[in-house]
């Protein structure tokens, strides 16, 4: 296995998507549909070489479905990465569900997509994503035993995907500031959904001033009050001076449109494929001097959390290992530095020398 990038500008329409699979070293793609509960989903495999393809499910309005096939391609090349990065006897997958969250949820249609799931002989282990709930997946494990984040057992990973990513910034803040200490620093968290708003909690309670944006007004306003962070407009965010950065929605927040505008020293947060082009907006953002934590590195506490789940290990166990991100960012960031190499290769050179050298005996 060797770095791919993947760029996603590249024409679908005008490409067979075997032919991408092949461009990130995909292992499989089902497509799913069931005309009597409405589900179409997406479930990608990516690479089992260290143990079976464990990555979220997703559900999500895609514009059309080129834009789900892209999404699912890359956030499963993702799961790879972080799942080697951290150490943990799994690789990589994830699964999209196309449709609106809040309108089309039933339990027959995640039973539906459950059985596809459990298709897979296990080759797949699904787990709650943006847009799905603890719940849903309590009417997913009814049809299939491939699936984590329950009620009861190691449920919502978001706390723990949280506190990985508060370990980043605080690694990154080390590099940066010669100390990891957060207090006055000016924190933006862009997304405040689950994820966010615990984050929200870390920095506030070790005194960062937290800046807040989101697509549903309700949310800013319920983080505000309870945090005391404060609420700006989404069209204001790459207005705003800051110290950091922390993008925790959806991915490309970092693109041809966004980078010139950014004022900041550091960016770190829990969205995933955070890059729009990720060589040339990886590469810009060293060129500007500015740190970048890869998403799949800094965001890797919800995975740990739903591995703590198949292996049988407790809470305690995967906030403790949710910690050592700090390290890990550490020691990707500083390398990128010292080689002037775009952090995401770094830790994708780091992942795949891992995948190569095979499951740990």
């Amino acid at each position: 296995m060797s770095v791919k990038s993947m760029k996603p500008d590249f024409e679908l329409s005008n490409n067979p998507v075997i032919a991408q699979m092949s461009s990130m070293d995909h292992d499989q793609i089902l497509f799913c549909s069931d005309n009597q509960t409405g589900l179409k989903a997406i479930i990608a495999i990516h690479d089992t070489t260290l143990g079976p393809a464990l990555g979220g499910t997703r559900m999500w309005s895609y514009d059309n479905e080129l834009e789900a096939i892209n999404d699912v391609l890359r956030l499963s090349r993702g799961m790879t990465y972080k799942n080697a990065i951290s150490d943990l006897a799994l690789g990589g997958g994830k699964a999209v569900i196309i449709g609106d969250s809040k309108t089309m949820k039933s339990e027959a249609l995640f039973r539906r997509f459950g059985r596809f799931v459990n298709s897979l002989a296990g080759n797949y282990i699904t787990a709650e994503d943006v847009g799905i709930s603890p719940s849903d997946m309590v009417w997913v494990s009814k049809e299939t035993d491939h699936v984590v984040g329950l009620p009861g057992k190691s449920g919502d990973p978001s706390p723990v995907t949280a506190f990985g990513t508060y370990m980043g910034i605080k690694a990154c803040a080390k590099i940066r500031y010669g100390t990891d200490a957060l207090s006055g620093r000016k924190i933006l968290v862009q997304g405040v959904g689950h994820v966010g708003e615990y984050l929200v909690g870390h920095l506030r309670r070790e005194g960062a001033e937290v800046f807040v944006a989101d697509i549903h007004d309700d949310t800013v306003s319920h983080v505000v009050k309870t945090y005391g962070a404060k609420g700006i407009e989404l069209d204001t965010v790459y207005d705003l001076d800051m110290d950091i950065y922390a993008p925790c929605a959806l991915g490309g927040t970092i693109n041809d449109n966004t980078l010139p505008k950014l004022k900041c020293a550091i960016v770190a947060g829990a969205a995933n494929n955070q890059l729009g082009e990720e060589d040339l907006h990886g590469k810009a953002l060293l060129e500007r001097g500015i740190l970048y934590a890869p998403d799949f590195a800094i965001n890797a506490g919800g995975v740990i959390n739903c591995f703590s789940e198949v292996e049988g290990l407790s809470s305690e166990w995967a906030m403790g290992k949710s910690e050592e991100i700090y390290h890990t960012i550490y020691n990707i960031v500083s390398r990128s530095e010292k080689e002037r190499v775009p952090s995401h290769i770094i830790a994708m050179k780091m992942a795949e020398e891992k995948i190569n050298n095979g499951p740990k005996k």
